[in-house]
């Protein structure tokens, strides 16, 4: 879903509000700016300068190609640390705490994520409620709302792995021996005061 959201181009869409007659329409999101006008065709520029931008939008940026990584590297340690998959052998333990990593990667993912996300909606929402700003007002795009919802989900996955992960050897249970009914036996047989103990008593049989 984050490589849904990045390439989505209704990050914000210009807003109709206040507006009787719409002639065009203009949609933004990390990397263009496109406009639509009344007869269906639509133009995109990409943006000229990197620096020339906003500092929340290279912030935006970064963040968002963070998150991509981090939820790459979280799906390779997480089908590794999976029970069903040969990888890694039998060692269950080894690979609760490498889909446990997984889960710390899916948590990273979905903090990008969300910063991103809502660092973005938080200033259309700024622009379009200050009644001193000149330039065009959007609205929040469907690109954003999809980037929430992959946030929430990695969160909660990566939540998930992290509190089901082993970070304990599991303890050897021993076995026991369940006699038949009415017979009680004990561990150990204590030998009698004065007799002398024989090196082969009952428990050397055991």
């Amino acid at each position: 879903m984050v490589g849904v959201a990045l390439p989505n181009r209704y990050w914000k869409v210009s807003t109709v509000d206040g507006n009787v007659i719409t002639t065009s329409t203009i949609y933004e999101n990390l990397w263009m700016s496109c406009a639509t006008d009344s007869t269906g065709v639509s133009n995109c520029r990409e943006f000229p300068s990197l620096l020339a931008l906003s500092g929340y939008i290279q912030a935006s940026r970064a963040l968002m190609i963070a998150a991509i990584v981090m939820g790459t590297f979280g799906i390779l340690a997480t089908l590794v640390g999976m029970r069903c998959s040969k990888v890694g052998g039998d060692n269950y333990v080894l690979k609760g705490r490498i889909a446990g990593v997984g889960g710390v990667f899916f948590l990273l993912q979905g903090l990008c994520t969300m910063i991103s996300v809502s660092w973005y909606a938080f200033n259309i929402t700024q622009e379009f409620f200050d009644p001193f700003y000149p330039g065009t007002k959007y609205e929040i795009g469907e690109g954003l709302y999809i980037g929430w919802c992959s946030a929430t989900l990695a969160i909660c996955g990566g939540s998930c792995l992290v509190c089901a992960c082993r970070l304990e050897k599991p303890n050897n249970v021993p076995y026991i021996y369940q006699p038949s009914k009415g017979t009680v036996y004990s561990g150990a047989v204590p030998s009698q005061r004065g007799a002398p103990s024989s090196p082969y008593d009952r428990n050397a049989y055991v």
